[in-house]
């Protein structure tokens, strides 16, 4: 029997990013009473494990035990240290011509869930993520000052052939509304 607290970690094992209480009582159709509680428990149910729940003001997410933060810093190190994956790239490239991209976005692109790759180049200080100025819920992820300065570019707009890939990107990001106005059309 699947309970409350297992559909919780799916969520934030499967998002990979901080989730608000408020979004998870709407992915469940739950008051927050019953949220509140399913995280206790959850909180609970992961002590002593290598997996803890991290809560920052009003989101949580998942993370490592502090008790292994050396093991994962040597991982990170080991991890910085090596090339990009072909998925990193393709994200990386994503964002460089768009100038920023919400996950929806670069996940429609690429056909694939992009939690990880965004993590990692994150990790790796190769791109930012802000708070969508649009939709508050929703982060950009934008490249960083140092992904520029090591591509010795000062500007995105510097990059080989940017304004015929960014305009293929843009036309992606239309087809995207598109379907999306399509899918609220069909739902209301």
């Amino acid at each position: 029997m699947i309970n409350l607290e297992q559909k919780i970690e799916a969520i934030l094992f499967w998002k990979g990013e901080p989730v608000s209480r408020k979004r998870l009582g709407e992915i469940l159709q739950l008051g927050q009473v019953e949220v509140n509680e399913s995280l206790e428990k959850l909180k609970e149910n992961l002590r002593g494990r290598g997996i803890v729940l991290l809560e920052k003001d009003n989101e949580v997410t998942l993370g490592t035990a502090p008790e292994f933060s050396d093991l994962i810093e040597n991982l990170q190190k080991e991890e910085l240290n090596k090339e990009l994956s072909k998925a990193s790239l393709e994200t990386l490239s994503i964002i460089l011509y768009k100038n920023g991209a919400n996950r929806a976005l670069i996940d429609y692109i690429r056909g694939v869930n992009s939690s990880f790759t965004l993590r990692a180049l994150s990790v790796r200080g190769l791109i930012e993520k802000t708070t969508d100025p649009v939709d508050h819920r929703r982060y950009i992820y934008k490249p960083s000052f140092e992904l520029l300065s090591f591509m010795g570019v000062t500007k995105v707009e510097e990059l080989p052939d940017y304004s015929e890939v960014s305009k293929s990107i843009s036309n992606s990001e239309e087809e995207l509304k598109t379907e999306v106005e399509k899918e609220e059309a069909e739902n209301s």
